[in-house]
């Protein structure tokens, strides 16, 4: 048996104090000056807006200006690898969207960094649903109308892809899978011109983000027939794709904060509270929904349980329907 004496319980108590109180200093201290967020994206995206929205809202408790830093190419790869090099003294941050989680299983061993163990995920901010959607000329009404066609005629639908890898060609390829239909997959280069094309009736069905088809729907140019993650608020009367017997179809635009993986707890525990806790302002709540932005907010070990399974899930289904990067 092993005794411990009052003044060893009082050092260990004194020490375990200590530490505490070195922490929240720490944290206090954090920022002293301007901190980069790395948006690995050119302006005007979606990723782009979100971040400069998210940036302008925490700077009025975080105390010091958050410099948005554009850095544009290879699928996102550049701008996070940028965040892995950093230095881990929180003056470089980076915010990701859901090719962090893609990249994987499209690039492999090409891609620049381990997305396990050169970041640390800081909070899950934001998600963008996709809404599975006909022209207003289909004849589809219904999901289960459009998979009972493509199952009697397969290869004659046409699906409108944002380009090779994009998550509106994985939500494509996801449907393709679970529903178990032959579709030819049309890939355009962005999904500005997938959209015009759609809504033009040159292809017979897609999936989009509910920013850019939700006025399209209210105008009655468009049809949607189901909702990725569960109902959208923007559009209520749209079921989820859960609803509707295609749960796991759940491809979605998420966007979350990173850092490099030194560094220090306490930094990362400011930057979490802070992120989550401006997501979750009911004002800014509201502005973020009404830009087609749901607000999340997790913990940090959410966000990291939410990483492992999300790039589990993404290897399988791009093994599985044979993607290969552009």
């Amino acid at each position: 048996m092993t005794f411990v004496s009052r003044r060893q319980l009082a050092t260990g108590a004194a020490a375990l104090c200590l530490a505490g109180a070195s922490s929240l200093r720490a944290q206090d201290a954090y920022p002293q000056r301007p901190v980069k967020l790395i948006v690995p994206y050119a302006p005007g995206g979606g990723t782009d807006v979100f971040s400069r929205l998210l940036a302008a809202q925490m700077e009025k408790e975080f105390g010091q200006p958050l410099v948005i830093d554009n850095r544009a190419g290879g699928a996102s790869t550049i701008g996070t690898r940028a965040v892995a090099d950093a230095a881990g003294d929180g003056y470089t941050i980076g915010m990701v969207d859901s090719a962090f989680v893609t990249n994987p299983g499209l690039l492999g061993e090409k891609l620049p960094y381990d997305t396990r163990k050169d970041f640390i995920p800081v909070s899950l901010l934001s998600r963008t649903q996709l809404v599975l959607a006909v022209p207003a000329a289909s004849p589809f009404k219904t999901a289960k109308e459009l998979v009972d066609y493509a199952k009697a005629n397969p290869g004659k639908l046409t699906f409108a892809s944002a380009g090779i890898g994009t998550g509106i060609h994985l939500a494509g390829e996801q449907f393709r899978q679970v529903a178990g239909i032959q579709i030819v997959i049309v890939p355009y280069r962005g999904g500005a011109p997938a959209l015009a094309d759609f809504l033009a009736g040159k292809v017979d069905f897609t999936f989009g983000a509910v920013p850019s088809i939700k006025s399209y729907i209210e105008a009655g140019n468009a049809r949607g027939l189901g909702v990725t993650r569960g109902r959208a608020p923007q559009l209520p009367g749209i079921p989820g794709m859960d609803e509707i017997g295609y749960g796991s179809v759940d491809s979605a635009s998420e966007m979350g904060l990173v850092v490099p993986a030194s560094t220090p707890a306490p930094i990362v525990e400011k930057l979490q509270r802070i992120s989550a806790t401006t997501v979750k302002d009911a004002v800014f709540r509201e502005k973020l929904l009404a830009r087609g932005f749901q607000p999340i907010g997790t913990s940090t070990d959410e966000f990291r349980s939410h990483v492992d399974r999300e790039i589990d899930k993404w290897v399988k289904i791009i093994a599985a329907g044979n993607i290969k990067p552009e």
